[in-house]
């Protein structure tokens, strides 16, 4: 017989090698997904290849016996299984069924109107990452037995041992079972469980069913994609006349759930065998005498049409089962490759993330009498039923179609608030839930929610003469390391106070005025509030109390990090995307200068698209001061001073700039930033917050008047700004924008984090400039008067400036 993964292994070089039962449990086929070239098929799993239900359940069923063995009854029955959507849902079913004492859970791509979220996670080489945890009991990760995790494969591990280290943060326990189907990590990563073992200092066992590894040649991704475009156009069996689907009626047992999304005890499990008879008689009767039928399960739902698989297999049916699949997988007419044919139909579940393309694989062609397609009333939508549909689809290439509606479970406990996804497990990287204070930052937890990682004991700080040199020269990048945090004096300190006081309202009417024209913009729907962090962070949760004082909104707002020339964070926006509607999102700062942020943020966005395929993010900023005319949305053009740039981190919630450095920040990584909790003292990031929201009553009759003009006037960007600075980089011999900072908050940052050359500043604009020239006083800079100038103030930094090594490696400063 030929092994199905030899089409693969001989065209790409593609070797399996370990235990001898692997070929046997597995083949090979091509991915449609940039992120990776192959395809582990597993014969057993019951996803891709049609199999027999008892050898699918009986396959979970001996690892979960393997696993009470090695934890014995007392562990066991004090133990959890967690299961991986969508391939390992029935697995890990079967799994606390050989268990036979632990409730199961399974991750779901589904959110669930109502249900508070235990916690997600990413799947970064997957073709759908995003994963919540929505159990119906809230307690039940929280427990302190073995917490059982169950998925099909176990490649690197990076999948498993980032979810075991999120959930040991929430809920910390002194055991972990990690249970697959197959070991195929490769040498390097086999001593890897052992460390992290002894990091996290609890007991960590794995448990398979066979093991061994895949060799891949170099260039494999490459050649494997260039492999996916010359056969695109499979071959798929010539449709035959549609038959006519028959629905039979399942008499669910009632309060049973339909599987484990929101938690599976023992006791559903008993009552849920007990009916299995009588279900798989309806299913029986339906098949009105086929000969080789299948049930045919739906996406995550995986274990009730198993079960009825195994029922309708003890009652004598020559059965096999699989399931449909969000997976894209080239399908090749070959024995000796594992995906032969494939249907295509739209989604009909109404997922969260939007319309897209499902798949049945296997199915056509493969001479079946009878097709029972098993969904969730969920996904019994009319796309089920459309001439293109999966039904219609089916009908085309088997002669008997029936459809049976498991009803999905509904807790009745559900908690009145949204899901809140939280941290993560594995298949390549897992993406945290957002950071909040007080453990970082120093606003309230509910004010912003960081979508950064935390870096507060690397040493990152460098004299800021070493990082100009290094910045200009090119041997750093600025978001490479921390410039000193400045340390005000009394004098400036005062300036700060003084300024907050007579600019308090003024600062309240346009943070009312940008926060109408977001909300005008968006009739009916609720905006989702994302701060370029760390200057729109502020603005962001001035923002979001206005919405809450004046319209009782209470709306979502996170802080991501953008980063000039590097884009804003990805894995930022796909959790984002994972957890809220893009079309949601508005994205705010604090100002505009010249506009660079927003070029870069409208890349960004693009780039984004069209390497993740996720679509509805809309690029424009919303600010509250607009001096250079870059955006439509604003709360003044006018450029006055903000007293929030007048300090870095003290009146920012005590969070450095953001970092990006390759050592630091993987590509799995949130971008990094620092919680400067020694700073408290000196913190102002609530008094600024609470001067200008006290203000919000008496300026509310001024921003309805001033949104009213703003929707009725034409706001294209002029881009005003940016001429200027072209202007100016040219006159003063600089020819470099990036070297010209204009506006009063860039300038200041000029002073504090840069080495500045010289200030123009506007004539007649000192009341704005009290601030920015005590700062040129005390380093010595000079301020230039001049005319005609778009903005109160420009700071330059110096253009020549040199100055030696800049760290450990001549580059950048060095981490401790």
């Amino acid at each position: 017989m030929v092994w199905t993964g030899t089409w693969v292994a001989e065209r790409l070089g593609v070797e399996l090698i370990g235990d001898e039962s692997l070929p046997a449990l597995l083949g090979l086929a091509l991915r449609r997904n940039p992120k990776r070239a192959h395809l582990l098929v597993s014969s057993v799993l019951g996803k891709h290849v049609p199999q027999r239900p008892s050898v699918v359940y009986g396959s979970g069923l001996d690892l979960g016996r393997r696993v009470r063995a090695l934890l014995g009854d007392e562990e066991a029955s004090r133990s959890v299984v967690l299961g991986y959507a969508e391939t390992a849902t029935a697995l890990g079913h079967a799994v606390a069924d050989g268990l036979g004492l632990a409730p199961y859970l399974h991750s779901t791509r589904r959110p669930v109107d109502g249900i508070a979220g235990a916690g997600g996670f990413e799947e970064s080489h997957s073709h759908a990452t995003s994963h919540l945890l929505l159990p119906e009991d809230p307690k039940l990760l929280a427990g302190d037995g073995p917490l059982v995790l169950v998925d099909d494969e176990f490649s690197t591990g990076n999948t498993v041992l980032n979810t075991v280290r999120a959930l040991h943060e929430r809920y910390p326990r002194d055991r972990y079972v990690v249970v697959a189907l197959v070991d195929m990590r490769s040498p390097a990563d086999l001593g890897r469980l052992d460390a992290f073992a002894a990091e996290i200092g609890a007991r960590v066992d794995l448990i398979s069913g066979a093991a061994g590894t895949v060799r891949l040649p170099e260039g494999v991704l490459e050649k494997g994609q260039a492999l996916v475009a010359a056969h695109e156009a499979a071959y798929q069996p010539a449709p035959a006349p549609g038959a006519t689907p028959v629905r039979v009626a399942l008499d669910w047992p009632d309060g049973v759930p339909d599987g484990g999304r929101h938690g599976f005890t023992p006791e559903h499990r008993e009552r849920l065998e007990a009916a299995l008879p009588a279900l798989a008689d309806r299913v029986g009767q339906a098949l009105d005498g086929a000969r080789r039928p299948l049930v045919l399960g739906f996406e995550e739902l995986m274990y009730a049409p198993l079960r009825l698989g195994t029922a309708l297999e003890d009652a004598g049916h020559e059965i096999r089962y699989s399931t449909t699949t969000r997976s894209p997988v080239l399908a090749v007419d070959d024995p000796g490759y594992a995906i032969r044919t494939r249907l295509v139909f739209p989604a009909h579940d109404d997922p969260a993330d939007g319309p897209g393309e499902r798949y049945a694989y296997n199915v056509a062609g493969a001479g079946f009498d009878a097709v029972v397609l098993v969904v969730d009333s969920t996904a019994d939508t009319p796309a089920l039923h459309a001439p293109d549909g999966l039904l219609a689809q089916l009908a085309a290439h088997i002669p008997r179609v029936v459809l049976a509606v498991v009803p999905s479970y509904a807790p009745p406990t559900a908690s009145p608030y949204p899901p809140q996804v939280t941290e993560a497990p594995e298949r390549s990287s897992m993406l945290p839930e957002p950071l909040r204070g007080p453990a970082f930052s120093s606003y309230a937890p509910e004010e912003v929610g960081w979508l950064l990682q935390d870096l507060s004991d690397v040493e990152l700080e460098a004299p800021t003469e070493e990082r100009e040199e290094a910045i200009q020269s090119g041997g750093a990048h600025y978001a490479e390391s921390l410039p000193v945090e400045y340390q005000p004096s009394d004098r400036y300190q005062e300036l700060f106070r003084t300024a907050l006081e007579a600019s308090a309202a003024r600062i309240a009417r346009a943070v009312g005025t940008v926060t109408e024209t977001v909300l005008a913009e968006r009739p009916g729907r609720r905006p989702v509030l994302v701060s370029l962090a760390r200057a729109g962070t502020p603005v962001g949760v001035l923002m979001r109390r206005w919405a809450q004082a004046r319209h009782g909104l209470d709306l979502p707002h996170y802080a991501v990090s953008i980063v000039r020339g590097r884009g804003i964070d990805a894995n930022a926006l796909r959790w984002l995307a994972a957890h809220h509607d893009p079309a949601d999102v508005v994205f705010v700062d604090g100002w505009t200068g010249k506009g660079a942020i927003t070029r870069e943020l409208a890349e960004a966005v693009k780039e984004f698209e069209a390497t993740e395929g996720i679509t509805g993010f809309d690029p424009e900023i919303a600010v509250l001061a607009d001096p250079g005319s870059c955006v439509r949305t604003y709360g003044t053009r006018e450029d006055f001073l903000i007293p929030s740039a007048c300090l870095n981190s003290t009146v920012s919630g005590l969070i450095s700039r953001t970092v990006l450095r390759a050592d630091l920040v993987g590509p799995d990584d949130f971008h990094g930033g620092k919680f400067y909790r020694e700073l408290a003292g000196a913190d102002v990031s609530n008094d600024f917050l609470d001067a200008v929201a006290a203000r919000f009553d008496e300026v509310g009759e001024d921003v309805d008047t001033d949104v009213k003009e703003l929707l009725a006037a034409d706001r294209t960007p002029t881009w005003e700004g940016w001429a200027a600075v072209e202007r100016i980089s040219e006159e003063y011999g600089i020819h470099d924008v990036n070297l010209v900072k204009p506006g009063v908050g860039e300038t200041t940052r000029v002073l504090l984090r840069r080495v500045p050359w010289k200030i123009l500043a506007k004539r007649g604009a000192d009341a704005d400039l009290a601030h920015v020239r005590l700062l040129a006083e005390q380093r010595g800079v000079p301020v230039e008067v001049v005319d005609e100038l778009p903005y109160s103030c420009v700071g330059l930094i110096h253009p020549q400036y040199t100055r030696g090594a800049t760290g450990a490696d001549g580059r950048t400063v060095a981490s401790q």
